[in-house]
C-alpha cells in the first residue's frame, strides 16, 4: 500500500498541491443540472467514491440558479435513479424507483414535490427494469411518458430477474456481430416504451399497460432496437410537448449491423395503433439527396410542429460529418404520421452538430460541437441559408457536456476543463456569462488547479491540402518551477476520430499525468476532430502514415522551442488508436526517442482486426474489407516492424474489450517478452475498453506511474508482478 502514497508524499514534500490519481478518482462526481420548468431550480446527481469505505456515496442536489446555492433534496439517491420535471409545474417531479416490491427486477414511477420529497406518492409500478424517463403534459392532463428497457422478441418487457434461466450456456450464432463492445449478443432487443398517467385515475396508470413502439417495423436484416447500442440512451427518443407523437432511432433494417452505420428516425403518434415509419429511410427526400448515414437526438418544436434531428451522409463511417435537418408534420391522416418540409440546417457547417436544444421561441436551436479542443455552444437559426456560418457563444476556457435552455432563452451550462471537474453556469445569447459553480474551488481535492498549468502550441501538417497548423494541448505540473525541466510525457488520443481536447476525464486525466513531475503534450494530428473535417477524413488507409509523421514533428517541434521540456527523458503513451500509434511508434526511429512506452487496448497486429466487432470501421478507416488486396492492413502492421522493438513497454489489455480483443495486448507483450524488451501486462479481466471501477483505476495509474517515473526519472520499480 505504501506504493500508492509515495508520489503523494514526495509532491507534498515540494510545498505546492498536486492532483494524485487517489484524490483524481475520489473527488465528486456532478450530473448536468436540468433545470425546473420556471428556471429558477435545477437538480443533478452527486456520487463520492471513498477508498477507505470502499463504495460509492450518492445523493440528488438542487442547485438555486438565482443564488448558485446548492442543497441536499432528501430525495434516496441509493433507489431514485431518475428525476424529471413535471412539465408545466413550478418544483413538481416524476422519477423511476429502482425497487418494486410487488415484481423483483422492476422499478416504481412516483410523482412528488421537490421541495417535500417526502409526500411523494406511488404512481405505477412496471415489470422490468425500465430507464430513460421522458414525459408530456397533455392537454387532458393527463401525462404521456417514454421509457426504455430491453424486450423479448414478443415485444413485452425483459425483466433479467424473473427469465427463465437455460439449462445450457452455449451461445450459437449465423450471422456476424456476434458482440458488442463488452456484451455478447442475445435474442433481446432494447425498445422503447410508452405509457400514460391518466388525471382522472389521480395518475395511475392507465389500464392498456406499456406499449412497445418498436413492435411491428418490417425488417429483412436487423431487428429494431432502440436506443441504438452499446451508448445509446433517452437521447435517442422524444415526445413532443404536446404528448401526440414520438420518435426514435433505430438500425436500418435491411443492413447489417456489423457492416453499416445507417440509421433513421422513426416517428408515430402517441395514440396511434400502426407501427412507427421512418421519416428518412431508403426511400426518403433526405436519403435521395444522399444522407445515408447513422441518425441522432431527434427533438421536438415546442408547437410540437417540427423535429430536428441529426445525420450523416455515408452508411458505413462512423466519423462522417454530423449535420442538422428539420421536417414538419403535416395533419395527421388516421394513425399515419406525414412529415414535410425537409430541410438541411447547417450544410455547409465544418463541424459536428450534436445536442440540439430548441430556443422557447421555436425559431432557432441551439447545438453543441467540437471545435478545436473544446466543446462549444452555436445558434441555429430555422431560416438561415444554406452558407450560414454561426459563432461560438462558449468562453474559450469551457468543455460544454452539456446544457439546457431556460424561459429567457438564457442557457444553464453544465462544463468541464482540464482543472475542474464540472462548472454549472449561465450563458446569454450575447456570451455574457454567469457563473453559478465551480467544483476547483469547492472541492478540497481539486484545490489548487486552474488554468495557469494549460498552453497551446501549433506545429506543421503534412496532410496534403490540409493548410492549418497542428495543434496540441501542453499541461504543466501543479507545482511548476521556472528554470526547471520537465520529463515530456507525449499522449496521442484515441479515435483515431477523436482528440486532446481541455477537458476533465476520470481515465486519463492530464493534470494528474502532469502532477506526476511531467509536462503533458497531447497533439491532434490529422484524424483529430474539430479543427475541420478534411483533418479527421485525412487518416483513411493512412493510419501510419500521415499521423506519425506530424506526431514526429510535434515531438521535435517541443524538443526545439519548449526549453521546460526534457525530451531525453520523455516517455510517450496512447489508449484505444493511441495505443496503436504507441505501437507504430515502437517499430520507429521516434519510438527510440522516448525512455518508456505505454500501450492501452490498442491495436498491434491489423492483420488480426477482424476479430473485432464494428466492420464498418476498419472497412472503411483500412480502405475495404481483409479481403481486398488493395486495403491498407499490411501496410501500417506495427508487427511489420518487430524487429525494431526495444523501448521499454507497459501493455495493458481488458478481457471485455470486444472492439479490440485482448490477444493483441497479449501477441505485443509476447513479442516483447521474446525479443527480451523490458514489458510488462496489466489485464482487467471486468473492464472493457475503459478502466472504470475507482478501485481497479487506482491500480492502473499506480503501476502506470510506476513504469514511467522508473524509466523515466530511475526511481525504484517494484517487483510485484505475478511472476513464475
Amino acid at each position: 500500500m505504501a506504493r500508492f502514497y509515495a508520489t503523494a508524499a514526495a509532491l507534498l514534500a515540494t510545498g505546492a498541491h498536486a492532483i494524485t490519481p487517489s484524490e483524481m478518482l475520489s473527488a465528486p462526481r456532478r450530473g448536468v443540472a436540468s433545470p425546473n420548468p420556471s428556471g429558477d431550480l435545477a437538480v443533478f446527481s452527486y456520487s463520492q467514491y471513498s477508498f477507505e469505505e470502499e463504495s460509492n456515496a450518492h445523493a440528488w442536489h438542487l442547485l438555486d440558479l438565482k443564488t448558485g446555492k446548492i442543497s441536499d433534496t432528501g430525495i434516496n439517491a441509493s433507489e431514485v435513479s431518475e428525476i424529471v420535471w413535471v412539465p408545466g409545474s413550478e418544483t413538481g417531479i416524476i422519477y423511476i424507483n429502482g425497487t418494486n416490491e410487488d415484481a423483483p427486477g422492476g422499478v416504481t414511477l412516483w410523482m412528488g414535490d421537490i421541495k417535500s420529497p417526502s409526500s411523494s406518492k406511488m404512481v405505477a409500478s412496471l415489470d422490468a427494469p425500465y430507464s430513460g424517463l421522458k414525459v408530456a403534459n397533455t392537454s387532458s392532463g393527463d401525462l404521456h411518458f417514454l421509457v426504455n428497457a430491453k424486450a423479448y422478441e414478443n415485444g413485452t418487457a425483459y425483466n433479467p430477474e424473473t427469465a427463465v434461466t437455460p439449462k445450457s450456456t452455449a451461445r450459437f450464432y449465423e450471422n456476424i456481430y456476434v458482440r458488442h463492445w463488452d456484451t455478447w449478443v442475445d435474442k433481446q432487443r432494447y425498445a422503447v416504451f410508452a405509457g400514460s398517467l391518466s388525471a382522472k385515475s389521480n395518475y395511475a396508470l392507465a389500464s392498456d399497460g406499456m406499449r412497445n413502439l418498436l413492435k411491428g417495423i418490417d425488417f429483412t436484416t436487423t431487428r429494431p432496437e432502440s436506443p441504438v447500442q452499446p451508448f445509446g440512451d433517452l437521447g435517442d427518443y422524444d415526445i413532443s410537448p404536446s404528448g401526440g407523437i414520438y420518435a426514435f432511432i433505430s438500425k436500418a433494417p435491411q443492413l447489417n449491423k456489423a457492416n453499416f452505420t445507417a440509421s433513421y428516425v422513426y416517428t408515430g403518434l402517441f395514440n396511434g395503433t400502426d407501427a412507427a415509419k421512418a421519416i428518412n429511410g431508403p426511400d426518403s427526400e433526405a436519403a435521395k439527396a444522399g444522407h445515408q448515414g447513422a441518425s441522432g437526438s431527434p427533438r421536438f418544436s415546442p408547437d410540437s410542429e417540427t423535429l430536428v434531428f441529426t445525420q450523416q451522409d455515408q452508411d458505413y463511417y462512423e466519423s462522417d460529418r454530423v449535420q442538422l435537418y428539420a421536417v414538419d408534420f403535416a395533419e395527421a391522416e388516421g394513425d399515419a404520421v406525414s412529415v414535410t418540409n425537409w430541410r438541411a440546417l447547417t450544410p455547409n457547417f465544418d463541424r459536428w452538430v450534436s445536442t440540439p436544444h430548441w430556443a422557447p421561441d421555436g425559431k432557432s436551436v441551439f447545438i453543441t460541437a467540437e471545435d478545436r479542443a473544446l466543446v462549444r455552444v452555436f445558434n441555429i437559426p430555422l431560416e438561415s441559408s444554406a452558407d450560414y456560418q454561426p459563432t461560438s457563444l462558449s468562453p474559450n476556457t469551457s468543455y460544454v457536456s452539456d446544457f439546457a435552455v431556460l424561459p429567457d432563452s438564457t442557457l444553464l451550462v453544465s462544463g468541464n476543463c482540464i482543472w475542474s471537474s464540472r462548472d454549472y453556469y449561465t450563458l446569454s445569447s450575447s456570451g455574457e456569462t454567469g457563473e453559478l459553480f465551480s467544483s476547483t474551488k469547492v472541492d478540497p481535492e481539486l484545490a489548487g488547479l486552474g488554468p495557469h498549468t494549460f498552453s497551446e502550441i501549433y506545429f506543421d501538417s503534412v496532410l496534403p491540402g490540409y493548410d492549418e497548423q497542428i495543434h496540441a494541448v501542453v499541461i504543466k505540473p501543479s507545482n511548476y518551477t521556472a528554470n526547471t525541466t520537465y520529463p515530456l510525457a507525449y499522449i496521442v488520443h484515441g479515435g483515431p476520430q477523436g482528440s486532446n481536447a481541455n477537458s476533465w476525464s476520470t481515465r486519463w486525466n492530464w493534470q494528474v499525468w502532469a502532477d506526476q513531475g511531467y509536462i503533458v503534450v497531447g497533439p491532434n494530428p490529422t484524424g483529430s476532430t474539430g479543427f475541420g473535417q478534411k483533418l479527421t477524413d485525412g487518416i483513411q488507409g493512412e493510419w501510419g502514415g500521415y499521423p506519425y509523421d506530424e506526431v514526429v514533428n510535434g515531438w521535435q517541434y517541443v524538443h526545439d522551442n519548449l526549453k521546460d521540456v526534457n525530451t531525453d527523458q520523455g516517455i510517450m503513451a496512447g489508449a484505444s488508436y493511441g495505443g496503436y500509434m504507441s505501437n507504430w511508434i515502437q517499430g520507429h526511429d521516434l519510438g527510440r526517442k522516448f525512455k518508456a512506452i505505454v500501450t492501452h487496448d490498442g491495436i498491434s497486429q491489423t492483420q488480426a482486426a477482424y476479430s473485432t466487432e464494428e466492420l464498418w470501421f476498419i472497412r472503411h478507416d483500412y480502405d475495404g474489407s481483409i479481403l481486398e488486396p488493395s486495403a491498407t492492413y499490411d501496410k501500417w502492421n506495427p508487427f511489420n516492424h518487430i524487429a525494431n522493438f526495444s523501448t521499454p513497454q507497459f501493455v495493458i489489455h481488458n478481457t471485455l474489450d470486444y472492439r479490440l480483443p485482448e490477444s493483441d495486448g497479449i501477441g505485443l507483450f509476447n513479442v516483447l517478452q521474446s525479443k527480451g524488451v523490458p514489458s510488462r501486462f496489466l489485464n482487467f479481466p471486468d473492464e472493457n475498453h475503459w478502466v472504470l471501477k475507482q478501485e481497479n483505476s487506482l491500480v492502473w495509474h499506480t503501476e502506470i506511474f510506476n513504469w514511467i517515473n522508473h524509466y523515466s526519472k530511475g526511481l525504484p520499480l517494484d517487483s510485484e508482478p505475478i511472476g513464475q
